[in-house]
């Protein structure tokens, strides 16, 4: 069922996809950098096309020329490359990955924002927040603050959602409320068979995994099938607290990833 050739031969893509890209980026940086997301989204979605991975989107994303914090569920860095295919925006990512090889440079030149998981650290994360989407930047944030096996969505960091109490400065130059667009993510199905509660840790990446030994199975099946549903945004007026929020946003995440590994019609099909 894991082909290491096929692995191998993915990775090599991906290694001279990146390097064929990496130039014309780091000059985009210089000249063009609110061309960055245009430009990271092509690159992603060569990559999900080298992997060969199959995107199917329910509902839309919201891109409507404010800032939005979009909130998903994580099952491995494949969420990486899923989401950043669809999205205009740059990921939240914990500290640590900046020091990883290889992937921690990339996230570091695409303006990954950097986070600490520290109690003390919350005012602080809050306020780099709010300064990119200043920027008009919009964010992607994966609330769970680590990875599972895929199957679940593990209880959200109330903490990471202080951010949507603050405001930003719309496409009308106006201040508004924190716009929050919850996503679900599942991996589905292998080769156009739906794939089983024991074979998701193949594309899973948690616990004390190897990356080396996951990349394998990950890039050594068959045609993966990818499930990206995009909720109704919402902020955090409309629960009263970023506790109400989280709850809401880790409920509707939930739902969306457990009826699509069901094989169940999502809501905004």
């Amino acid at each position: 069922m894991i082909s290491v050739p096929v692995a191998i031969l993915r990775f090599l893509g991906f290694v001279l996809w990146t390097l064929l890209l990496l130039l014309p980026f780091l000059a985009l940086r210089l000249a063009a950098r609110p061309r960055i997301p245009d430009y990271t989204r092509f690159y992603w979605r060569g990559v999900v096309a080298i992997i060969g991975y199959d995107v199917v989107v329910h509902g839309r994303p919201l891109e409507n020329g404010s800032p939005v914090l979009y909130v998903a569920n994580h099952a491995s860095y494949l969420d990486i490359i899923v989401l950043g295919s669809l999205l205009h925006g740059y990921f939240v990512a914990k500290s640590e990955v900046a020091g990883w090889a290889g992937f921690g440079f990339l996230a570091r030149i695409s303006r990954t924002v950097f986070i600490e998981r520290s109690r003390g650290a919350t005012a602080r994360e809050r306020n780099g927040l709010l300064t990119r989407f200043d920027l008009g930047e919009s964010l992607i944030l994966f609330a769970e603050g680590t990875s599972n096996d895929g199957n679940q969505v593990m209880p959200f960091k109330s903490s990471f959602f202080s951010v949507a109490e603050g405001e930003v400065r719309g496409a009308d130059g106006m201040p508004h409320a924190v716009l929050v667009q919850p996503v679900s993510v599942a991996y589905t199905r292998l080769d156009g068979l739906p794939i089983t509660r024991a074979l998701r840790p193949h594309l899973a990446w948690y616990g004390d995994m190897t990356l080396a030994g996951h990349l394998i199975g990950a890039l050594g099946m068959g045609r993966i099938t990818v499930e990206v549903e995009f909720h109704p945004p919402v902020t955090v007026a409309q629960f009263g607290s970023r506790k109400g929020l989280s709850a809401h946003c880790h409920k509707v995440i939930s739902h969306g990833l457990t009826r699509m590994l069901a094989g169940r019609p999502a809501a905004n099909s």
